[in-house]
């Protein structure tokens, strides 16, 4: 008797687990920003300051823009400080490490301290074209950076860059995350890649309609994902893909989003719309 009514229960919890893994999800629209955050890229929520970090290139993502900067905006949408660092070079991805912030400037990343907002260091990346996404190994202490215009996978441990992975599938990479023990990337062709850094084994977990900006982990290998163009996509864990929000119509771009797992929050900066939009999953 005890065995059976064992034997129901995990049953039953199997069947909310999978439904919880394979149920949608809408986005409600909460907030959004002023526009004095200019060419926002990418957002990156600091849990432990409760807010944002808001990476805006701030003109063209061009080599000679040095007039980038990171804005810090409250988990309420509000402009905490326009300029926490300044005087960057087309910023993009944001990761944190510890107590330093890492932002990618085109051929290299910069080491910033959380506290001051001074940049402490440098790291060029040999022969990088166009460095993007960020993200972080917690753990072993690595920073994962991709490059779209050159297609390869970077990893700086201990200071020292090196290459992590190139050459075919990889075309146009940008998002990234590291999520379960997996390094994600967001292919330029729409596929959303798994790669296990110990055994190099490399799948394919979903498939969108075009090159994926950003990354986020929902929970139980659920994610949500951005095409720059405007589109918001849910993976679920089978694979599957529900396109949630598309401002492509209005022009309106959806580029390296931020997700706050307390609040259940989304954050999507527009590019050039100039703005960081809100949203709550529901």
């Amino acid at each position: 008797m005890a065995k059976s009514l064992l034997s129901l229960l995990a049953g039953l919890l199997m069947q909310l687990t999978s439904f919880g893994q394979a149920q949608s999800v809408t986005l409600q629209p909460i907030w959004e920003s002023d526009t004095t955050l200019r060419t926002p890229e990418s957002v990156l929520v600091d849990p432990s300051q409760k807010l944002l970090y808001v990476a805006c290139i701030n003109g063209a993502p061009r080599p000679e823009n040095h007039s980038s900067y990171i804005a810090k905006v409250g988990l309420d949408g509000k402009v905490l400080q326009l300029k926490f660092v300044d005087n960057l070079n087309s910023t993009k991805g944001m990761g944190i490490l510890g107590d330093k912030l890492y932002v990618t400037e085109m051929t290299q990343v910069a080491e910033i301290a959380l506290a001051t907002g001074k940049v402490l260091k440098r790291y060029p990346i040999e022969g990088a074209k166009f460095l993007n996404d960020i993200t972080v190994d917690p753990r072993k202490g690595v920073v994962y950076v991709t490059d779209s215009n050159d297609s390869k996978v970077w990893a700086i441990t201990n200071g020292k860059a090196g290459i992590v992975l190139e050459g075919e599938p990889l075309k146009g990479t940008n998002g990234i995350l590291f999520d379960n023990n997996q390094l994600l990337i967001g292919n330029g062709d729409g596929s959303l890649l798994s790669l296990d850094p110990t055994s190099r084994k490399l799948t394919t977990l979903a498939k969108v309609t075009g090159g994926i900006d950003g990354i986020v982990a929902l929970g139980n290998r659920t994610y949500m994902v951005t095409e720059w163009a405007g589109k918001v996509w849910h993976v679920k864990a089978d694979g599957t893909t529900e396109l949630k929000l598309d401002t492509s119509p209005q022009k309106i771009s959806s580029a390296d989003i931020g997700y706050n797992p307390a609040t259940r929050m989304l954050f999507v900066p527009t590019f050039f719309h100039n703005t960081v939009r809100a949203y709550t999953l529901k």
